[in-house]
């Protein structure tokens, strides 16, 4: 019945899961602001903190 009473690998696992969603939500913010480091688009990212400087 020790294998029952292990408990080593559950922290583990835990911790797996927590760095897989942070990996996966930093893939999704890059997908999603991707557009802001290409320079074939429209948006700019400098023309974007223009506006946000002048309207405060």
């Amino acid at each position: 019945m020790d294998i029952v009473k292990d408990e080593g690998g559950q922290g583990a696992a835990e911790y797996i899961l927590l760095f897989g969603g942070v990996i996966v939500i930093a893939i999704a913010a890059l997908l999603i602001y991707r557009a802001y480091f290409n320079t074939n688009t429209s948006l700019s990212a400098s023309s974007d903190i223009n506006n946000v400087r002048a309207s405060v």
